[in-house]
């Protein structure tokens, strides 16, 4: 895999942003496979798509992409305008995202994160106050990438280091039951996912627990904070995510 941005389609461009634009959007065509199904090349949409840039021509999947010049992605990605990303990401075809980070001085991918649409959410989309000068309606939008669970944010390249292929497509397919459930039930499910991320491999239902309060405060609707964890661990059990062991006990799959 070439890591290296053509450069020579930046002189095409005066606005740095469009620079940037076409040079990773290309790059990403030359050299990117699906992470669902290992299909390469991706598909391009042509200019003018609401969010979505990619496609497989193989299974369908959709993907956005995001580039910035650092080191790494971050925790917070600016994005676009903020009612279409939240119209698209309650849609049918809601895509999947990769966040590219790019050494500036040479155009290399440092860094290239997948997050799957089946872990995206409508409250990861965050408003942000910078708007368009003359429009006060119009109102951008980042992702928080801090409120995703680990297995949501997919390294296909880390410090300039392509992850192997079957690894990616395993971790996609890892947590595809996600689709099988509604919004607000995928909330349930990653915010618990998050819970256990921060515990031992050996953990008890006690220490889940002891999140209750940090839980209640992400869905202050909700008064039966216990049931509702004891609920999001049973679907975790039935996925081979989490193993039950007996008595209030359980262990983290591997």
């Amino acid at each position: 895999m070439n890591l290296y941005f053509d450069d020579s389609l930046a002189a095409r461009y005066a606005s740095k942003s469009q620079q940037a634009r076409v040079m990773s959007e290309s790059w990403l065509a030359a050299n990117l496979y699906c992470p669902g199904c290992g299909h390469h090349p991706l598909g391009r949409f042509v200019n003018g798509k609401p969010v979505a840039d990619f496609f497989c021509s193989q299974c369908k999947e959709q993907f956005e992409l995001k580039s910035k010049a650092g080191v790494t992605v971050g925790a917070n990605v600016p994005d676009g305008a903020y009612q279409t990303m939240l119209a698209r990401i309650r849609s049918d075809e809601n895509p999947s995202f990769f966040f590219l980070a790019y050494r500036k001085t040479d155009y290399f991918v440092r860094q290239l994160v997948l997050v799957p649409r089946h872990f995206i959410t409508t409250e990861m989309i965050v408003p942000r106050a910078k708007g368009i000068p003359g429009r006060p309606g119009y109102i951008m939008c980042a992702m928080n990438m801090a409120a995703l669970p680990e297995d949501g944010k997919i390294l296909m390249i880390d410090q300039g280091c392509p992850a192997e292929r079957k690894a990616v497509l395993r971790q996609w397919r890892k947590n595809l039951f996600l689709r099988g459930h509604k919004a607000a039930a995928r909330g349930w499910l990653l915010a618990v996912m998050r819970c256990i991320e921060k515990l031992p491999d050996a953990f008890t239902l006690a220490q889940v627990y002891s999140f209750e309060a940090e839980l209640r405060k992400s869905f202050p609707a909700n008064s039966h904070i216990k049931e509702k964890i004891r609920q999001q661990l049973q679907i975790l059990r039935d996925q081979h995510l989490i193993e039950f062991m007996g008595g209030g006990n359980y262990r983290k799959a591997h």
